[in-house]
């Protein structure tokens, strides 16, 4: 039975690595995957990449793509045996009730890789609504610097200091996000804890 899951982290957890084994798996059975990624991040060229180099050709999604329509269309001439979509974080929700209406229509899976939350501490509308209707939800997980699980995110200047205001979408990887455990995160922004 088809499932929409969502797969979610922080940074640095292996969320594409995740994405294209998962696709390798399918595609190694000669079983057709559809990949996406997100357009306005231009890093990959058209493709997904993970840290450890692996990558994998991706279509786009934009916030006006309407997904379902896409996947139908290309189920039509040729059967998809799985959607995975990375930077699922920064989907519409109507884009995340389309997938699963990808899930509940066609009974195709359709696996979701993304942030939870952003530098803030505040979730994104794509991962919130995966939250909230996902079939199965896992988490990827990482370490902070201090060897705690990394729940958070913060977002660092070229000078290394912590930014605590900005836009929530700004597109960087190592140079710009730090996965920090929730501690370390209170700590790094300055937010008060009770005593």
């Amino acid at each position: 039975m088809a499932k929409l899951y969502f797969y979610y982290s922080t940074m640095n957890a292996g969320k594409s690595t995740s994405l294209l084994q998962s696709s390798h798996n399918y595609r190694e059975r000669g079983m057709h995957t559809l990949v996406y990624t997100a357009q306005f991040d231009q890093r990959g060229g058209g493709r997904v990449h993970s840290r450890i180099g692996l990558s994998s050709e991706a279509r786009h999604f934009a916030a006006g793509s309407d997904l379902y329509e896409e996947i139908a269309g290309e189920h039509s001439r040729r059967a998809v045996n799985c959607v995975l979509l990375d930077e699922a974080q920064f989907l519409t929700t109507p884009q995340v009730e389309q997938l699963a209406a990808v899930v509940d229509r066609l009974s195709i899976p359709v696996l979701c890789y993304g942030l939870r939350t952003d530098f803030r501490g505040e979730l994104f509308e794509g991962s919130a609504r995966l939250l909230a209707i996902a079939d199965e939800l896992a988490e990827l997980k990482t370490i902070c610097h201090c060897g705690r699980k990394a729940t958070m995110v913060v977002r660092v200047g070229a000078d290394g200091a912590v930014e605590r205001e900005g836009e929530q979408v700004e597109i960087g990887g190592n140079e710009r996000y730090l996965p920090l455990c929730r501690r370390h995160f209170f700590d790094a922004i300055g937010r008060a804890r009770p005593s």
